[in-house]
């Protein structure tokens, strides 16, 4: 499963059509899931991404949900339809819906025609395998505007991480039939160890990339998970990239655990606009998160044992969004989860540790994220950089986790 997200979001799809770049930055259309400040004044749930099946038919070895066979009691067509009723009435403006592979539900387009009939925009993240023609014009015809295709390295690599020989192909063919139907599409890319000598390849599309995250099979294989420091060296190669990508008209979108506040942080989050920056985790506050059998959190991404609201077979989406605690963490602005260099940090206030999603599953809580590339260049100042290290096992469940611990060494002689 892939959550690769736009600037300022917590999770979904892409919707921004690049046009051919001419400027400073990219002319782009303003998607509807664009965050006006009566949104966060008023804690309407802007985007809502929902898994309506965890069914899927790829084998990823970094998919966060465990995906493969569908949740033992999942929504009806008619649940489903009631769940669009309430976002609407909620003043959600945009729905994503993810997977597992959300075309395995036979009612798929009957969700999204529901969508788009409330005056709501919907996308699409698929893995792209037996996308079919057919699939996609039925998908066009009911509405379907935009979809994130997921491409994790070129063919031997994508292929490996997928667990599907021709999966890399078939992802490929998907992008063009999906062009070729009308619908906007761009490339989504989990940045593991692995890939980072393939990113210039890849920058063929408008773009969407996020670290991958400690969560379900990543975490059985954290050889797979970038190491903090190696930050140093991304983030100059996405800043080329990304300039690059602007000279052919392509759009690059980093993910919101892409970040914070080191020296390319006005291209992440504004096109160039030095005024513009990270304002915290948007989980609960502005995002919204659906899972198969009807269970509501504040962001798709985070753990389930830790972060589930309710159910909407229980109560409504209303009850639990104005609520429950474990949706509304993140409204009081407040720093004092914060530990380690985050609690300590000039931005802190402002930047309350980055991705909830991406800290959780690493430690168990919230609130130091190593993943930062102001910090990594600040403890580079010092000599030191950081490293995860695996020391617990995830009890292998959908959107679990293990436990890792944070070293923090010297940066070994380079010359030695």
């Amino acid at each position: 499963m892939s959550h690769v997200v736009r600037r300022g979001d917590a999770a979904g799809a892409p919707a921004r059509k690049a046009r051919k770049a001419s400027a400073a930055k990219p002319a782009v259309d303003q998607p509807t899931r664009f965050r006006r400040q009566e949104d966060y004044a008023e804690c309407r749930p802007v985007h809502v991404v929902w898994e309506v099946t965890l069914a899927c038919n790829l084998k990823c070895a970094h998919c966060g949900s465990r995906a493969g066979r569908p949740r033992p009691n999942e929504l009806s067509t008619d649940e489903c339809i009631d769940i669009v009723r309430q976002l609407a009435r909620l003043g959600t403006r945009e729905v994503t819906l993810i997977g597992g592979e959300a075309y395995l539900r036979k009612d798929w387009t009957t969700i999204i025609r529901a969508v788009r009939d409330h005056g709501m925009d919907c996308g699409l993240q698929t893995g792209g395998r037996n996308l079919t023609d057919a699939r996609v014009a039925e998908a066009a015809a009911a509405g379907l505007q935009n979809a994130g295709v997921s491409i994790d390295g070129l063919a031997p690599l994508h292929d490996r991480l997928r667990g599907v020989p021709g999966s890399f192909e078939m992802a490929i063919d998907a992008l063009r039939r999906l062009k070729a139907h009308g619908i906007v599409a761009s490339v989504n890319t989990q940045i593991t160890a692995a890939v980072m000598p393939e990113l210039p390849a890849l920058m063929e599309r408008n773009w969407q990339v996020q670290l991958t995250v400690a969560m379900g099979n990543a975490a059985d294989n954290p050889e797979l998970l970038l190491q903090p420091y190696q930050l140093a060296e991304l983030m100059p190669l996405l800043a080329r990239l990304y300039s690059e990508g602007m000279e052919r008209g392509l759009v690059m979108q980093p993910g919101n655990n892409i970040g914070y506040f080191g020296p390319y942080e006005s291209l992440w989050r504004g096109w160039g606009d030095d005024s513009k920056h990270w304002t915290g985790c948007g989980a609960g506050h502005t995002v919204l998160g659906l899972e198969a059998d009807g269970t509501i959190k504040g962001c798709p991404s985070l753990p389930t044992s830790d972060y589930t609201g309710g159910n909407i077979r229980d109560v409504s989406i209303e009850e639990v969004w104005n609520n429950s605690d474990r949706l509304s963490f993140n409204r009081a602005l407040s720093t004092d989860n914060l530990w380690g260099f985050c609690r300590t940090c000039y931005y802190a206030k402002i930047c309350r540790a980055g991705c909830t999603w991406t800290t959780h599953v690493l430690f168990g809580r919230p609130g130091n994220n190593p993943y930062c590339h102001y910090r990594v260049l600040e403890l580079e100042k010092q000599g030191l950089r950081e490293r995860i290290v695996k020391v617990a096992d995830a009890p292998h469940r959908p959107f679990d986790y293990g436990r890792f611990d944070l070293v923090s060494e010297p940066i070994p002689d380079k010359q030695s």
